[in-house]
C-alpha cells in the first residue's frame, strides 16, 4: 500500500465539529482497510508468532501511518496533546472520551433547535435544506452500532416526519393531517416533493367567478298597452262626418 501524501479529509478537527470529524475519518479508514487498527480488531502482535518479525514491521508501519494522518487533520492546540499515545487506538479512545461527552449539550441545543424553529417565511425547499442539516449532525452523534437496528432507523425517521410536519405553516394543515393518517408513513424525504406541489398550488392566484346574478339582463319583451277601461276614456275617437249633409254619426 503505497504512502499517500494528499489531505486525507477537508476538515481538521476543532472539538465541536468531533461528530462529522469522526465520521469522515472513520469512513476514510474502512476504505483504507485499517479501521481494525482504530477499533482494536486488528492487535499488535506478540513475540510468540511464528512471522513475528514480518508481522510487527507490518503493524507499526499501518499504525505510524493512521497516527500521522490523524496528526494532519486535527488543530494544533489539539495535536500537542496526542504526541503521548502509541497507537493510534489509543489516539482515537482519547478523542472520543474527550468529545463524545461535550456533545450531549451539543444534541441538547440541535433538539432545542428543531423544537423552536418554525418554517417562517422559509419555502419548503428551503425548510426542508435547514432540517436536513441539523438533522444530518444529530445522527452522527449515534454510536455507529445503532445503525444495524431497523425498528430504530425506522423510529428516527418517523421522528423527523412529525418535527418537519408540526414546524409547518397552518396552510399546509389539510395536507399535513393526510400524511400523518397513511400507513405505512412515508419518509419526510418522500413528502417534499408533495409538499412543494401543494405550495405552488397554494401561491398560484384563483380566477376570479362572475357572479351572474347581479348582472341586468335587458328585457326582449314590450310592455302590452293598457286596455283598461280607463285608459280609454282618456282616449279622443275620431268620428266620420258625412260629405253630404255634414251631419256626424252616420
Amino acid at each position: 500500500m503505497a504512502f499517500e501524501q494528499h489531505q486525507v479529509i477537508q476538515i481538521k478537527l476543532d472539538g465541536p465539529n468531533y461528530s462529522y470529524w469522526s465520521h469522515l475519518m472513520r469512513t476514510f479508514l474502512i476504505g483504507k482497510e485499517l479501521w481494525g487498527y482504530v477499533d482494536g480488531t486488528v492487535t499488535e502482535p506478540n513475540s510468540t508468532s511464528t512471522e513475528y518479525a514480518k508481522l510487527k514491521k507490518e503493524w507499526e508501519t499501518y499504525n505510524a501511518r493512521i497516527l500521522s494522518w490523524i496528526n494532519n487533520v486535527v488543530e494544533p492546540s489539539i495535536g500537542m496533546h496526542l504526541a503521548k499515545f502509541k497507537t493510534a487506538k489509543e489516539v482515537w479512545d482519547y478523542l472520543a472520551n474527550l468529545y463524545v461527552q461535550s456533545n450531549f449539550a451539543k444534541r441538547y441545543e440541535l433538539k432545542k433547535v428543531i423544537r423552536s424553529e418554525g418554517q417562517k417565511d422559509r419555502s419548503i425547499q428551503d425548510f426542508y435544506n435547514f432540517m436536513n442539516s441539523v438533522w444530518d449532525q444529530l445522527d452522527m452523534m449515534d454510536p455507529p452500532e445503532l445503525s444495524s437496528f431497523p425498528a430504530y432507523l425506522k423510529l428516527r425517521e418517523e421522528q423527523k416526519l412529525v418535527q418537519f410536519l408540526m414546524a409547518l405553516r397552518n396552510e399546509f394543515e389539510q395536507l399535513r393531517g393526510s400524511i400523518l393518517h397513511r400507513s405505512p408513513l412515508p419518509t419526510v424525504h418522500n413528502v417534499v416533493s408533495e409538499l412543494i406541489a401543494e405550495e405552488t398550488k397554494l401561491k398560484t392566484p384563483t380566477p376570479p367567478v362572475m357572479n351572474t346574478q347581479a348582472v341586468p339582463i335587458a328585457s326582449s319583451q314590450v310592455k302590452p298597452a293598457n286596455l283598461n277601461s280607463g285608459a280609454r276614456g282618456n282616449q279622443r275617437i275620431a268620428i266620420d262626418e258625412c260629405g253630404y249633409c255634414h251631419e256626424k254619426g252616420h
